[in-house]
């Protein structure tokens, strides 16, 4: 069992855990404890909404099949008064999992079937923990600034800027990577006849939609060889992750359906909600070609950088499996006939490959 270095920062934030089986809570006390964190464990579903309605709590480890209520059930009510309690859902086998569906509509940041071995939820929870220390801290400016909406807004932006080079700088292959995104989804919103406002979204959109990783523990993010399972899981969550950091500033709202599905695929295999063709934001589209098309044309440690003529003939063979075709296109046609953009926006953010 791993030794959570961080157990002074984690006494920070309190826990509360909710399973109708007392065994499994104190085994949950033991472990959360020994990583620092302030445990409350309820074997009460009901009682648990009560607790919530009168006391802070950071995060809450939620059991889905219970009596009297669902989990879900008790999600629905939490919703109704508190929409910032960060939520993992724990099932006892996947099988037994709630529809994707519900998960969105109620906001649960995501589900972790039951095991002896708590390494995967630790990974969950530390996820969250970060997520949660970064909307605290945007709070924290919103209180501050209040008052004066220019310095608001730029206070976010600068502090989700910092957030934004913290992901960045902790791998060299993706630095420049979201600027380059950004540039690119410009382009095809600009060859598809988009509005101003929706140019500025698909700008500021892909800036940020990395913006989660900050969530995803190191030694995942910067992993050189092939991720189990487990991790590759921990990766998918950053959408979310980012969604969720951004969500409390108002300046962002309009981004949120870019950072939180530009992993979607048009076929509906794509994460964090399976979306299928027209049910995915059409900006969010938009920059998985950019965001592809990026990844492509950058080397990593376990492979070179692929040529255009391949990477072309990659998007071409994906269009309406991974891509919309009407971004795709649009996306082909500045590759074979404007070129030189693509070339001016590597120069100008030039990752040194």
């Amino acid at each position: 069992m791993r030794k959570n270095i961080y157990s002074n920062e984690n006494s920070q934030y309190k826990i509360i855990a909710v399973d109708d089986e007392a065994g499994i809570l104190d085994s949950l006390k033991v472990f959360l404890n020994k990583s620092g964190y302030n445990f409350v464990g309820i074997t009460d579903p009901m009682e648990a909404i009560e607790r919530v309605k009168i006391e802070h709590f950071d995060l809450m480890l939620l059991d889905f099949i219970m009596t009297p209520v669902h989990g879900d059930q008790v999600v629905e009510e939490i919703r109704k008064f508190n929409k910032d309690l960060y939520i993992l859902l724990l099932t006892g086998h996947k099988d037994l999992a709630p529809p994707l569906e519900t998960i969105r509509r109620l906001d649960i940041q995501g589900y972790c079937e039951k095991s002896d071995k708590f390494d995967q939820l630790l990974l969950l929870v530390e996820s969250g923990i970060k997520a949660i220390s970064q909307m605290n801290l945007i709070r924290k400016i919103n209180t501050e600034l209040k008052d004066t909406y220019d310095k608001l807004e730029k206070a976010y932006m600068e502090s989700i800027q910092t957030l934004r080079f913290t992901v960045e700088a902790k791998d060299t292959y993706t630095r420049g990577h979201s600027d380059r995104v950004s540039e690119y989804s410009v382009l095809i919103g600009q060859k598809l006849g988009l509005s101003d406002q929706d140019i500025n979204n698909l700008r500021v959109g892909g800036l940020f939609h990395d913006i989660g990783k900050i969530g995803v523990p190191d030694n995942i993010l910067l992993k050189n060889s092939k991720l189990t399972e487990d991790e590759y899981s921990e990766i998918k969550n950053h959408p979310a992750i980012g969604a969720h950091i951004l969500s409390n500033a108002t300046i962002f709202k309009d981004v949120l359906p870019i950072v939180k599905h530009h992993h979607e695929r048009f076929d509906g295999n794509g994460y964090p909600g399976k979306l299928k063709g027209e049910e995915i934001p059409f900006l969010a589209r938009i920059t998985a070609v950019a965001d592809a098309f990026d990844a492509m044309t950058s080397r990593r440690t376990y492979r070179d950088s692929l040529s255009l003529d391949m990477v072309k003939s990659e998007i071409q063979k994906c269009k309406g499996s991974q891509f919309d075709p009407i971004c795709a296109d649009a996306f082909l046609d500045i590759l074979n006939n404007d070129y030189e953009k693509i070339q001016e926006i590597r120069a100008k953010y030039n990752p040194e490959q």
